[in-house]
């Protein structure tokens, strides 16, 4: 039968341990009340011995979360404990989470006490904090490096002490999944009263098996998850919230598990703890990583357009992202220029589109991504034989910082010649006034975005500008060493487009 997966969110505590992500008190209420959205059954909002700051920090999310349960972290001492409870006690389900090392390493290195003071300190600090909730978590730090037979010692004590939860972390990832998984199996067997506890589970990805050995714990028996959104985390973070959602989502069959993650609202949560965190996701990220839902290779677009389920084993909407997106590059096939053509208004015959994907391979090699400007450029450039109704002669510009921008234009407009000047807020704005008279336009310049295609003071400067006027729109492109020139004739060149499609209608309204 189906069981009930806890998630326990642990952002606002472990994620926020990962260096440089520290987040104020306003900042951990925004990502809480987001957790909380999203469906998130405990939130660990801190560590409130830690500071003052995070103290408020955690009192502030328990007052205005209703759902979700709210932890606070404590070690087993009487202080950590009382600053935990005070911090918490204002939430509608509060949450002790106490721990302590359980690693040999760890007793006797950090803590330097021998393995009975550490039960005694256990089963003090359980009890303790359980005069104030029923809801008392207890973790064996290092539980993955602990000799097993102490440790199912320790969990059997904090069980009878009042520990509803018991959790086995991997605190420095050194575990591998089927040794992890036959930990679980080993606690489950050999803690006498482990039927009176949830078993969770804590993973850090110091060998990128956090996720893994997750999944591995909870196909043996473990019933919480600790996770964090995007994996953040100290070193190399914590378990993928999303990850560990989704992989008992899509494999069903393999975790007869439910939860009450509402998955459409994983990637804004993501792009959230993102942004105030300054924590950037990784492009190939699972689920959440721009490239997640991204396919540029030929074989995989063409297999995407027949039946996404060809390559993608989960909908993006399924996430709560908008739809998947064939990225154009040197490796992308026919099919999909040809449906991308077509989204923008081109329904080219199969030589047009022949001739088009031979320009559209040489632009791949040199670009990495082709966008859509790209390709209306390719098209009107060899499909569209927009004969130039307007010629640049020469072009003069006078401007500083004592004088007024001023430019004088000459032009061959339908084969006459003829000039013009206007001033401007600056040179280019000057060019513009004096062409636009010229030529009588009443486009609307819609956007104007320059780049280099070369290094340096002196490199070859690329001008892009969209028009529209009367509801057709038209691309224009220039490029010259002078960016003033440059800028001219991507102007002249966008007003040949127009005059083309006046007279050459294409679906959309666009070259």
């Amino acid at each position: 039968m189906t069981e009930k997966l806890i998630i326990f969110d642990t952002t606002l505590r472990d994620g926020e341990q990962s260096p440089g992500a520290s987040m104020n008190v306003a900042e951990k209420l925004r990502i809480a009340s987001r957790l909380e959205e999203l469906g998130v059954d405990v939130i660990e909002a801190g560590f409130p011995a830690a500071s003052k700051g995070d103290m408020e920090a955690v009192s502030q999310v328990a007052q205005k979360l209703s759902r979700s349960a709210v932890a606070g972290l404590a070690r087993t001492n009487k202080d950590d404990i009382d600053k935990a409870w005070a911090a918490v006690s204002g939430a509608r389900h509060p949450r002790i989470h106490v721990f302590i090392a359980s690693s040999d390493i760890h007793m006797e290195h950090k803590l330097r006490m021998p393995r009975d003071t550490v039960v005694e300190h256990a089963i003090a600090g359980v009890r303790y904090a359980r005069t104030f909730t029923d809801d008392v978590e207890f973790s064996a730090e290092d539980a993955s490096r602990s000799d097993r037979v102490f440790l199912c010692k320790l969990f059997e004590a904090a069980i009878s002490a009042g520990a509803t939860t018991i959790n086995i972390p991997d605190t420095v990832g050194y575990a591998i999944p089927s040794e992890f998984a036959d930990l679980v199996k080993y606690v489950r067997q050999h803690t006498p009263n482990i039927h009176k506890a949830v078993i969770s589970v804590h993973c850090h990805n110091d060998l990128g098996l956090a996720t893994a050995n997750t999944l591995a714990a909870l196909a043996a028996g473990a019933r919480q998850a600790e996770v964090t959104i995007n994996g953040i985390g100290e070193r190399a973070g914590n378990t993928s919230m999303e990850e560990v959602v989704m992989a008992i989502r899509t494999r069903a069959s393999s975790f007869p598990l439910i939860s009450t993650i509402d998955t459409a609202k994983i990637y804004p949560t993501s792009k959230l703890v993102s942004m105030l965190t300054g924590m950037i996701v990784q492009p190939n990220k699972a689920i959440v990583g721009a490239n997640a839902f991204a396919h540029e290779a030929g074989i995989h677009q063409d297999g995407m357009l027949k039946n996404p389920m060809t390559y993608e084993i989960m909908r993006p909407e399924d996430v709560g992202v908008s739809s998947s997106t064939l990225v154009l590059g040197k490796h992308s096939g026919r099919k999909a220029l040809y449906d991308r053509l077509k989204e923008i208004g081109y329904n080219l015959s199969p030589p047009e589109i022949d001739t088009v994907f031979v320009k559209f391979k040489e632009l791949a090699d040199r670009k990495k991504n082709i966008v859509e400007e790209d390709l209306e450029i390719l098209v009107s450039e060899n499909i569209m034989d927009t004969a130039d109704l307007f010629q640049l002669e020469y072009l003069h510009v006078t401007s500083g910082t004592t004088v007024s921008p001023v430019a004088s234009v000459k032009m061959v407009i339908n084969g006459k010649s003829v000039k013009g000047e206007s001033s401007g807020n600056g040179p280019i704005d000057a060019a513009y006034r004096a062409i636009a008279k010229l030529t009588k336009t009443e486009s609307e310049m819609l956007r104007f975005t320059i780049s280099a295609l070369t290094g340096g003071t002196d490199a070859q400067g690329e001008v892009t500008v969209r028009l529209k006027e009367q509801g057709l729109v038209a691309l224009g492109r220039g490029a010259d060493p002078d960016i003033i020139i440059a800028s001219v004739k991507a102007y002249i060149n966008g007003l040949n487009r127009l005059a083309y499609l006046k007279r050459h209608p294409v679906a959309d309204g666009m070259i």
